[in-house]
């Protein structure tokens, strides 16, 4: 019965990818739709308030210094509202400041989509914090990322240093996309009993006598944009596993829905706006063959269980999960939630089997299985570009994409990008075993201790936010280093892809020739997975070995 479920949701998504991905397409190249008469006039209002004309471009250099600045004030306005959030309305609880380092943390965590928390939803904000602090760059973050994402491919099919303009790319993101998308989601969520109010918490009397206080708030409006902008994050501190954020199955299979609609849409949507749907399909089916592997070893490893417990009868690991949900349903939200980049969890990872666990922290090394908005395809065009590379090197040909030559400043770019994401998981880890204050955080010595924070550091870097479990990150060391970590994570890709879409933007095309690779075939679907699938292995493998494979083999005995 499991596997008909995961069957049948991973169908659903596969039927939604190609409209999807057309009306992203529609979208993003200026095509006329129905919708121009719902959405153009607010467009033309906005524009005329922010000061921007419509058809006014940007190169490469203006549309990045755009998404720099734009985040920046962005991050300091959270900031400001998180540590002021006591003398601020809407806060009928009367919850205190957040600290200064776990509002920085916090502030640069949805500034950057991942939605790391060192802090309870419930019991750490107020609403105004959670409407402003929280949901607000939930949007603003997640239309970035697709705005970088379409102007990078704008720079491989373009003829001049012309990138289109961020701000009217992050209008149209929000108002044309992530708005009415996350309207119906809410909707639909609030119908199978998610809260959506602004009174404060409630106070009950148990069956037993006791007295319970009851935490609601605008729920269903923070889960519809927290899964489809990939962001991740909770009202509540145990997020979707709480009944109020997934309390049925209907609700988790919509969770899982919204997490991968735009980001596979988006892989479709690039082969239509490079006119070569064959690339796009090329792109994906690498990035499904990864999804497909970890899906099935998470699958397969929570329904073996643990050999000690399977002895004494009970079979499948349902430690740390939702009897509501099941083992399947854990497992597909699993890989999904780490795949996207969401860091949504509606189970506990920790208390997955060690190689269940294996699972997420691989697919966030990756960090290129279909992604987060925009980012996944930007990582995965890291990866392409460094395949073609190779592939050139072997023939002795100057590699080519899209009829334009791949030169030594993309190559060095395209390194410098793939290269950040290890140090800034890697070399922060050690530190963290280094120091003492930051050891006295791990909730487990030995094996598992090493995938607390491995897991913590993967998370920040890879923009996905989900928390292992077993580690006290609210400590200056955690809210500080994985704050730094999120920023390196998001910025450094983003500064390094648009700089690459100038660079392609300004090339002449060549004429493909009997020696031109061609990057669109099924052959070469399969040279980016390995070449994915190596440099992943070499990189992070030493690092996983002391972990949760050391622990899946110390099992085993």
């Amino acid at each position: 019965m499991g596997f008909v479920q995961v069957a049948i949701t991973l169908i659903i998504i596969m039927l939604l990818v190609k409209p999807a991905g057309t009306y992203l397409a529609n979208v993003f190249s200026r095509e006329r739709t129905g919708l121009d008469r719902v959405f153009g006039p607010i467009e033309r209002l906005l524009y005329r308030i922010i000061g921007v004309r419509e058809d006014s471009s940007m190169g490469w250099r203006a549309y990045l210094g755009a998404v720099l600045l734009s985040n920046f004030i962005m991050l300091l306005l959270c900031y400001l509202v998180l540590r002021l959030q006591s003398y601020l309305p809407l806060n009928p609880d009367g919850i205190g400041n957040m600290p200064a380092g776990q509002a920085f943390n916090t502030a640069v965590s949805f500034m950057t989509n991942t939605n790391w928390q060192s802090y309870s939803g419930e019991n750490g904000l107020s609403y105004l914090s959670q409407l402003i602090a929280i949901t607000f760059p939930m949007f603003t973050s997640a239309a970035t990322g697709f705005a970088v994402a379409i102007a990078f491919i704008r720079g491989l099919i373009g003829k001049e240093d012309n990138l289109g303009n961020f701000y009217v790319d992050i209008t149209r993101s929000i108002l044309r996309v992530f708005l009415p998308l996350s309207f119906i989601a809410a909707l639909f969520l609030v119908f199978q009993g998610v809260p959506q109010t602004l009174a404060g918490a409630i106070h009950a009397s148990t069956p037993a006598g006791g007295e319970q206080t009851i935490t609601r708030g605008l729920v269903a409006s923070l889960e519809s944009i927290k899964h489809l902008g990939t962001n991740g994050g909770g009202w509540m501190g145990t997020n979707a596993s709480h009944p109020f954020e997934n309390p049925t199955a209907l609700a988790n299979l919509v969770h899982i829905l919204c997490m991968m609609l735009l980001p596979t849409a988006l892989i479709y949507a690039f082969g239509l706006m490079i006119r070569n749907k064959k690339q796009g399909w090329a792109v994906f089916a690498a990035m499904s063959a990864i999804f497909l592997i970890m899906l099935t070893t998470v699958f397969v490893s929570e329904y073996r269980g643990v050999g000690a417990l399977d002895a004494m009868g009970v079979h499948g690991n349902m430690e740390g999960k939702e009897v509501r949900l099941g083992i399947s349903e854990s497992a597909l939200f699993t890989a999904v939630t780490t795949a996207a980049t969401t860091g949504s969890v509606n189970n506990m990872h920790e208390s997955l089997t060690p190689l269940g666990g294996l699972v997420p922290m691989a697919e966030m090394m990756l960090n290129n299985v279909f992604g987060g908005k925009g980012v996944g395809l930007l990582n995965g065009l890291l990866y392409l570009i460094l395949a073609i590379f190779i592939c050139g090197l072997m023939v002795g040909r100057t590699p080519e994409f899209l009829g334009k030559k791949i030169e030594g400043k993309e190559v060095k770019l395209a390194c410098i990008a793939l290269l950040i994401h290890p140090f800034i998981i890697l070399a922060p880890t050690a530190i963290a075993f280094l120091s003492p204050n930051a050891r006295s955080s791990i909730a487990n010595g030995g094996m598992h201790g090493i995938s607390e924070v491995l897991y913590a550091f993967s998370s920040g870097a890879a923009n996905n936010g989900s928390a292992f479990g077993g580690l006290s990150a609210n400590t200056d060391f955690y809210n500080i280093g994985i704050g730094i970590v999120m920023l390196l994570g998001r910025y450094v890709s983003i500064i390094a892809m648009i700089a690459i879409a100038g660079s392609f933007a300004v090339k002449r095309i060549v004429p493909a020739t009997t020696g031109t690779l061609r990057t669109n075939t099924a052959l070469f679907s399969g040279i980016l997975l390995v070449v994915i699938l190596v440099v992943g292995a070499l990189t992070f493998f030493p690092a996983l070995a002391l972990g949760p494979i050391a622990e899946q083999l110390a099992m085993a005995k």
